[in-house]
């Protein structure tokens, strides 16, 4: 079937990004816990909990800090609860079908991580043998990261380190894998030996938020998809048309191993905080573009507060509770959810089937069928906030389409 090693049980599934703190207005698991049964019903199958460790006092940024500034990798944040709560809300996801991963940030700690003075050889220091703050640089902009110290990984002591405390939350928590923060500033040779150790222990579920091919080598099922969430902004602002959809696709299969699983997603905590809420990237094309994130490729992520509307973006380093005001997309959610789940066409990677798309006449309608054997689905979406008329599957007939309407068949 394959030739990377993912756990069977992932072949159908969703990701949900639960973001704690946030979540209610305790900000804990307990609170959190409430939700379970609406997300169940909702089909959400794998909780992504952003980081649960305590948080670094030394160069906090605002109230809070940040989640990915951690002060002991062996800890949970006490504003969360206690570990008897993790462990129960663990328990209770597992007995109601659903899988948990913990984010994890490798790369760097906070300035008083309990490290610092176990273990000083296991960080990178400047010419004077001091340390200094993380600066993230990509070839779009450059990040000062204040509050964090990066890790050193040509020290091969932690390796084991980081290992070791990784496999702590599988053998303590039963864990079901991690969300890996980026993932591509730490080496892959690092992330190839963590997942072989901790698959030993149990076959997890390994996420990188990074987008190398080779990281789908031996170490991660999947990677971000951030392309394609540049891509649909794109249609959005009209700089790019559904006709530029197939040829993207067409990249990731030369690009990407056939057996990888890509996250496809309109939002996450990243994009929601620094760039756009759901109604400023969107707006009124939010339930197309989730259709078109569901059912094209990849497994689809949801982000907290995203079943309700998420029309602000949430702060980082406050407080500052979702409003989950009525569930105004829950139906849809559960709607796609479901019909993945069902249809073996939109299963992730080689489990499933890539697209095959159809020539609509149309820059701003988009039609396009997924089949695995027997089974078949054909979606169409206008993209577009005008009514548009269209060539059907088979270009015999002209049809018209609604506005932001979407038509699947199965």
């Amino acid at each position: 079937m394959s030739n990377f090693n993912h756990p069977e049980w992932t072949k159908d599934k969703n990701i949900y990004e639960v973001n704690l703190r946030q979540y209610t207005q305790e900000g804990d698991i307990k609170a959190f816990m409430n939700h379970l049964p609406r997300l169940k019903k909702m089909g959400v199958d794998i909780l992504w909990l952003m980081p649960i460790h305590p948080i670094g006092e030394k160069e906090r940024k605002g109230t809070l800090g940040s989640q990915y500034a951690v002060r002991d990798y062996l800890a949970l944040d006490p504003s969360l609860g206690t570990k008897e709560d993790l462990k129960a809300l663990i328990d209770q996801a597992h007995d109601m079908g659903m899988y948990l991963i913990l984010d994890w940030v490798a790369n760097h700690t906070s300035w008083d991580n309990v490290w610092v003075d176990e273990h000083p050889e296991w960080y990178k220091r400047n010419e004077q043998g001091e340390l200094y703050p993380y600066t993230y640089v990509d070839d779009k902009k450059t990040e000062y990261w204040t509050d964090v110290i990066g890790l050193n990984y040509e020290n091969k002591a932690l390796w084991d380190g980081m290992t070791e405390a990784m496999a702590y939350w599988v053998n303590e928590f039963n864990i079901d894998g991690f969300r890996c923060d980026v993932a591509g500033l730490v080496p892959t040779p690092f992330w190839e030996y963590a997942t072989e150790r901790l698959n030993k222990i149990k076959h997890l579920f390994m996420l990188a938020e990074w987008s190398k091919p080779d990281l789908h080598d031996k170490a991660f099922d999947m990677t971000y998809d951030w392309g394609f969430y540049v891509l649909i902004g794109d249609i959005v602002t009209g700089k790019k048309t559904v006709d530029d959809i197939p040829a993207y696709l067409d990249q990731l299969y030369v690009d990407y191993p056939h057996d990888a699983y890509r996250m496809v997603f309109t939002s996450n905590h990243d994009k929601n905080t620094w760039e756009a809420s759901d109604d400023e990237y969107f707006g009124e094309s939010f339930e197309a573009f989730t259709v078109l994130a569901a059912t094209l490729f990849g497994m689809p992520l949801i982000y907290s507060g995203q079943e309700s509307g998420l029309d602000k973006r949430i702060e980082f380093f406050e407080k500052d509770p979702i409003d989950w005001k009525t569930y105004k997309y829950d139906e849809l959610y559960t709607d796609l959810l479901l019909l993945k789940r069902n249809n073996p066409a939109l299963w992730n990677g080689a489990y499933g089937a890539k697209p095959t798309f159809f020539h609509t006449g149309n820059p701003n309608v988009i039609t396009f069928v997924r089949q695995k054997e027997n089974n078949r689905v054909e979606v169409t979406i206008n993209l577009s906030s005008e009514t548009q008329e269209y060539k059907d599957i088979n270009g015999s007939e002209q049809k018209s389409i609604n506005a932001y309407e979407y038509i699947i068949n199965c």
